[in-house]
């Protein structure tokens, strides 16, 4: 009904799941997790039922020339573990790994593309991909570990609503750590969280300059 740009409806680790595009180019895709409900309350929308609610995100999809070099720090730095390979629409082989308890929330798919462009930064480009720890103590043992291993990295870095680590893996994706608080309720309470751009305060000086940048998001 809105003109989305889509694909036909396919499975992806055993989930059904349907991939689009945003009007910026971002490829993104609905999938269904059988135990959504315990991950938490869906947002509230006059325009769609809470049945039918987003109730979180994941998995993370990852295309790169050499799979394996990718594979290797999910899972000998990271501590993912691969739970199965399947074949995409388009005929590539996905390799899917999961951590913790498993669970969409919790999953990396890896896809091994050698032909075409490397992504570049801009619009419809992903930054980076971020992974949760508990606190402060807990990072601080992930830089020693990713430094051990021998990976650039960008220390421990105040972020203000959470603490962060920054590294590239072998095919050039950039990952980031990082914790879970203090969090966006640090600075204002949960009843007003989006109503403005949130900035940590020494970025507030900029507020004016950063949002003239910023296209407006407008909810229909």
């Amino acid at each position: 009904d809105k003109g989305v740009q889509q694909e036909t409806a396919s499975l992806r680790g055993g989930r059904p799941a349907l991939r689009f595009k945003d009007p910026e180019g971002q490829q993104l895709f609905l999938t269904v997790e059988p135990n959504a409900q315990e991950e938490g309350s869906p947002p509230v929308h006059d325009d769609i039922p809470a049945e039918y609610a987003i109730r979180g995100l994941g998995p993370v999809e990852l295309t790169v020339a050499e799979a394996d070099k990718t594979i290797r720090v999910l899972t000998d730095i990271l501590g993912f573990t691969e739970r199965a390979r399947e074949q995409s629409n388009d005929g590539e082989i996905v390799t899917i790994f999961e951590s913790g308890n498993g669970g969409a929330g919790t999953e990396i798919h890896v896809i091994e593309k050698t032909e075409g462009p490397s992504e570049r930064s801009g619009r419809g480009s992903v930054h980076h991909v971020a992974f949760r720890v508990k606190d402060a103590e807990e990072l601080e043992k992930w830089y020693e570990k990713i430094s051990k291993a021998g990976f650039t990295n960008s220390g421990v870095v105040e972020r203000f609503y959470f603490k962060a680590l920054y590294f590239r893996e072998p095919n050039g994706i950039l990952f980031e750590i990082s914790t879970d608080g203090p969090g966006f309720t640090v600075d204002e309470g949960v009843d007003v969280l989006g109503d403005q751009l949130a900035l940590p305060p020494f970025l507030e000086h900029k507020r004016a300059e950063i949002e003239q940048r910023l296209t407006p998001i407008q909810s229909s």
